[in-house]
């Protein structure tokens, strides 16, 4: 359709870029918002304006996700590639626009107020305690990236539910989290990480959330959702990687609270519980002996974060007598407590934006001793293959002197 209209008007010259961002935007309405969806194109000097309306109340947010990410590049394109946009709230929904190749300024194009605000919806507040903001984020960029692999998997079979309602209505649960949960403020410095992504900074003690009483069962389709892609996972059928067992715990959570508040009950804080067991096992075609023979402090974990190698060094650093009584642990039962949040987190967007901040820099942390007391380090990670093609992390322990 916008093919047919620049060419008509003689302006092939816009066409590759139009046909680009109209799929991106179209796209993001379909599987978001779920819902009868307009699409408008008008020509101001010489230049072309798009505009897309959908149902859903939740303005496009851009994402910082890694290079490697499965998802959340639409706004970048759209950003770099256009003169201006913008989004026109109009009840129930909004109105994204975008216009390119013009000349005129943005006062003389730009839409008036809305002739439909917004208007109030009846909800009710759910209190989140003790929110571990760190873990959100990694969660939410895992449940954006797997739900969208769920959809495309689910359009090729015949399932009970129209997959793009159900991806429709777990968007808007997580659109929903997304605009109140606020950010960790933990950036891209690797020399400030280990500063800025520490307990209690990367927790917030409460977040209230006003949910729209329609948006209410949504939750129960993201749990739903979730629990059927990630079996998906943990077969191998996905590309999306299996993620740590906490980041499933907050999303039972998360859900959970939410749908028990809607009928009356209290809120219950946020806690991971005890020490759950790795998110997938397996036997590792990796060579231990270079860790475990090494005279110095090493320590190696594979991707599940379990323990798989440990040296004679790191043993006494850490206060243990024998190698099986860290074999098959999760790393986390050597990072003191304060620290396994952003360990949790930065593993997750490791494996699933490629996110590295640590990995062949030297920094100085306190590791966790079999007693419980503490001992600084300077730690180095890096990453090795095994033969089936699994990460293995490497880290170097010596004692700060």
């Amino acid at each position: 359709m916008v093919r047919e209209c620049l060419v008509s008007a003689e302006r092939d010259d816009l066409v590759e870029t139009a046909e680009l961002l109209v799929s991106e935007i179209v796209t993001n309405a379909l599987v978001h918002a779920g819902t009868p969806i307009e699409v408008a194109f008008s020509f101001i000097d010489g230049g072309l304006r798009v505009e897309v309306t959908d149902g859903s109340p939740h303005e496009p947010a851009r994402r910082g996700y890694g290079p490697s990410a499965g998802t959340g590049r639409g706004l970048m394109l759209l950003e770099e590639m256009v003169d201006e946009w913008g989004v026109v709230p109009d009840d129930p929904g909004k109105t994204v626009w975008f216009q390119f190749a013009s000349r005129t300024g943005l006062d003389e194009r730009s839409p008036g107020p809305s002739a439909h605000p917004r208007g109030a919806e009846d909800a009710v507040t759910v209190e989140l305690l003790d929110v571990p903001l760190l873990l959100h984020e990694a969660w939410r960029q895992h449940a954006e990236s797997l739900l969208r692999e769920y959809l495309l998997a689910s359009l090729d079979l015949d399932p009970a539910e129209d997959p793009i309602v159900v991806h429709a209505q777990a968007s808007d649960a997580i659109a929903l989290l997304a605009e109140h949960i606020p950010q960790s403020g933990v950036g891209g410095d690797p020399e400030q990480v280990m500063v800025t992504a520490t307990e209690p900074l990367v927790t917030s003690p409460r977040v209230a959330i006003p949910v729209p009483l329609r948006s209410v069962g949504n939750f129960a389709t993201l749990e739903r959702a979730m629990c059927a892609a990630l079996d998906l996972v943990d077969g191998g059928s996905f590309l999306t990687p299996p993620t740590q067992p906490e980041l499933r715990s907050l999303r039972e959570w998360l859900c959970d609270q939410v749908l028990s508040q809607s009928n009356g009950a209290d809120p219950a804080p946020w806690s991971p519980g005890g020490e759950p067991r790795p998110g997938h096992s397996g036997a590792l075609a990796w060579d231990p002996s270079a860790v475990s023979l090494a005279p110095a402090g090493m320590v190696a974990a594979d991707d599940a974060d379990r323990i798989v190698a440990v040296s004679p060094a790191a043993l006494a650093l850490l206060g243990y007598d024998d190698p099986q009584e860290l074999l098959g642990a999760r790393l986390t039962a050597i990072i003191p407590q304060r620290y396994r949040q952003a360990h949790l987190a930065g593993v997750t967007m490791h494996f699933l934006s490629g996110r590295s901040l640590l990995i062949g820099r030297t920094i100085v942390v306190p590791a966790l001793c079999s007693d419980g007391s503490e001992v600084e380090v300077e730690l180095t990670i890096r990453t090795d293959r095994g033969e089936d093609g699994r990460t293995v992390f490497v880290a170097g322990l010596a004692p700060v002197a």
